[in-house]
Order: structure tokens, then C-alpha cells, then sequence
């Protein structure tokens, strides 16, 4: 799992919260029914923000089921957004889409376990899988995956040219997320909020971009890996004043857009991407917080440990994770750094919730 916007209950309360996880479940059911169970893995965060953006529109295209018991959840039943619904359908091809472009470009790298030949042979033909099967389920749901396909492939080429600047570097991110928020106006048969959607699909690609570019920065300059900011000379400085003009655009774009149900929009592209910013360039460095941490150990220790990871709903954290000895209020941005007050209300309402004026109020009126 991956993407910048990770709310937890602390952040996105009551049913905002059940909404979300809806979004974040029809999606992985959604590529498991189209594609079987492999096609999960591709399942992330920022996906599901393109089935949430067409149910805000068009709350009809977003008809729910209950699910059965999920490790995920705890082995707890769920409302979830069905695999019939054309928003789950079109972030389902776009994280297919863009995971296949993704592996080869590891793969073409030679990136860490990508360099031994059997990996990369694995990874290329499950690339070739996942970019047919997001080709097939975009076409149901009218999308034409070449925008995607040339975003990815115009990567590598622009890290490997000199004299560009930052902005040129996170273009084609910006170009693929336009595309998909996009059309999500044309699923719901809301055409005059395509331009506008494709505004603000530009400025979170930018930010996406800008986020990982940061998280990735220390390991990235103790390695010699490509990193954006390295290769621009950009500082973490210029790089939040980057951000915080991206979120100013961000914010403008969604105040713009005719929505029958902004509130989760709100709170996840507004709320949750603002904390995401404020939480990668206010991190300490790695390991500063407990001191050092244990190596991590080879294969398949991880992939015992993450199941229970998963299947504690993160309770669980092993000694080698940067949140271990942490509870899931530490982890929240607003307990960490005293933002919260003993309660407050939303501004323009009466409904009242627990973290006051910093900005996590996420009441229906909000």
C-alpha cells in the first residue's frame, strides 16, 4: 500500500472514514474481480481518490455491496463500492496502468532486487499482464490509456537530461493524474468540471511527485540514486514553496468544481494532502526519533511480519520500522505535534469534533 493521502480514524472521522475505506476496498475487490487475485498488489491510496471524485459527482455511478470478513479489515465486513461501478473501474485501470509502467522502469534501472535477471524477467511479464489488463478495463469505461503509457515512458527520458528544472521533471506525472481526474467529469456526464478536475489532477500529480522526491531524499543521496531534487539542485526549502503553491492551486481548483457530495473530496484532497506535506517536510531524518533500528532481514521475514501488519491494522510494527513503539495516535500528525485542541467546532457549523482548529474536522457540513 502507498500513495499520499493515508488518513487514519484519528484524522477522518465517523462516516467519512467508512466512506473512504469503502473507496479503498472496492478498489482492491474491483481488481480482484476484473483480474484476479494478483491484481491486487497495484491496490493504493491515491487510486481510489478517482472512484471518490466520480461518486462526488454522480452518486449513482457508485452503487455499494457488503463485503465478507478481510484480513485487511481485521476480518471485519465492510460496505464497499461495487466492481460495477465506473469510478472503482477507471482507478482500477489507471493503477494497473501506471504500476506496469512503473515495474519496467525499475526493471529497465535495474533497481535493487530488478537487477538479478530472474526478477526482472518476472517483473517484465507481470508488467505486460497488468498494462493489458488496464487496457481492457479502461476501455469499458472509455479511457484511452495512451496518455498514461506516454507520461510513463517520458520519464526516464527527461531524468536523463540536463538543464531542466523541477517543474519539467514532474510534468508527466502531472499530465497522467489530469487525465484520469478528468475523466471522471465524463463518467458522470459532468463535462464542465473536466477542465477544472484536470487543473487539479496537474497540482496533486505535482505534489505526489514532490512528496516522494522528499521521502526519498536521504536514501536516495546515501545511495547516488536519481533523485528530482538532487538532480535540479532544488533544497527542501524551495521544494515546500513548490508545495505550498501546488496545494494554493489545489484548494482553488475544488472550490470550483459542482459537486452533489464534496465532503470526503474535501476532506482527503484538501485536508489529508495539506497534512501530507506538512508531515514529509516536517520529518525528522530517519531513525533520529528511537535511534537505530534493527536491519531489516532477508526474505520471507517481511512478508511474514507485513501480514501481520496487515492483518493488525498496523497495531503490530516490527523492530526494523521506522513506527515501531509507536501507537496509531503517535502516528497521527495532530497528537504528535499538539495541533489539537479538546474540541471545537467546523467554522460555518454546529456539529463539533475532537481536534478543534487544526484542521481536522471532517463533520458532513464541512
Amino acid at each position: 500500500m502507498f500513495g499520499v493521502v493515508r488518513p487514519c480514524r484519528h484524522v477522518l472521522c465517523g462516516n467519512l472514514f467508512g466512506d473512504w475505506l469503502a473507496h479503498l476496498c472496492g478498489l482492491c475487490l474491483t481488481l480482484r474481480a476484473e483480474h484476479g487475485q494478483a491484481a491486487r498488489l497495484v491496490t493504493n491510496y491515491d487510486g481510489l481518490l478517482v472512484s471518490v471524485l466520480a461518486e462526488a459527482q454522480a452518486p449513482a455511478l457508485s452503487p455499494r455491496r457488503k463485503a465478507g470478513p478481510c484480513a485487511l479489515r481485521g476480518m471485519m465486513t465492510a460496505e464497499v463500492v461495487t466492481a460495477k461501478a465506473q469510478g472503482a473501474r477507471l482507478a482500477a485501470a489507471a493503477s494497473l496502468l501506471l504500476a506496469a509502467g512503473k515495474a519496467r522502469d525499475h526493471v529497465a534501472d535495474g533497481d535493487g532486487p530488478y537487477s538479478r535477471r530472474l526478477v526482472a524477467a518476472a517483473a517484465g511479464r507481470m508488467a505486460g499482464r497488468w498494462d493489458a489488463a488496464g487496457e481492457r478495463t479502461g476501455a469499458a469505461v472509455g479511457f484511452d490509456p495512451s496518455v498514461l503509457r506516454e507520461a510513463v515512458a517520458r520519464q526516464p527520458a527527461l531524468e536523463a537530461a540536463t538543464g531542466l528544472g523541477l517543474l519539467d521533471l514532474t510534468e508527466p506525472t502531472e499530465t497522467a493524474v489530469a487525465a484520469v481526474f478528468a475523466h471522471t467529469a465524463v463518467l458522470a456526464a459532468k463535462e464542465g468540471n473536466a477542465e477544472t478536475l484536470a487543473e487539479a489532477g496537474r497540482y496533486f500529480g505535482r505534489l505526489a511527485h514532490l512528496i516522494d522526491a522528499v521521502e526519498d531524499l536521504a536514501d536516495d543521496t546515501a545511495s547516488g540514486a536519481y533523485n528530482p531534487l538532487l538532480a535540479t539542485g532544488t533544497t527542501p526549502g524551495e521544494a515546500r514553496r513548490y508545495a505550498d503553491d501546488a496545494l494554493q492551486g489545489l484548494r482553488l481548483a475544488l472550490a470550483d468544481l459542482e459537486l452533489e457530495r464534496p465532503q470526503l473530496v474535501r476532506a482527503l484532497l484538501d485536508r489529508e494532502v495539506r497534512r501530507s506535506v506538512d508531515r514529509v517536510f516536517a520529518a525528522p531524518p530517519k531513525g533520529s526519533k528511537h535511534g537505530p533500528r534493527r536491519p531489516r532481514p532477508g526474505w520471507p521475514v517481511p512478508c511474514l511480519t507485513g501480514s501481520i501488519v496487515c492483518v493488525t491494522c498496523g497495531v503490530f510494527q516490527p523492530e526494523w520500522s521506522d513506527h515501531h513503539g509507536e501507537s496509531c495516535g503517535d502516528r497521527c500528525w495532530c497528537s504528535r505535534h499538539g495541533d489539537c485542541g479538546d474540541g471545537g467546532c467546523c467554522g460555518d457549523c454546529d456539529c463539533c469534533c475532537h481536534c478543534g482548529d487544526c484542521g481536522c474536522c471532517c463533520c458532513d457540513c464541512s
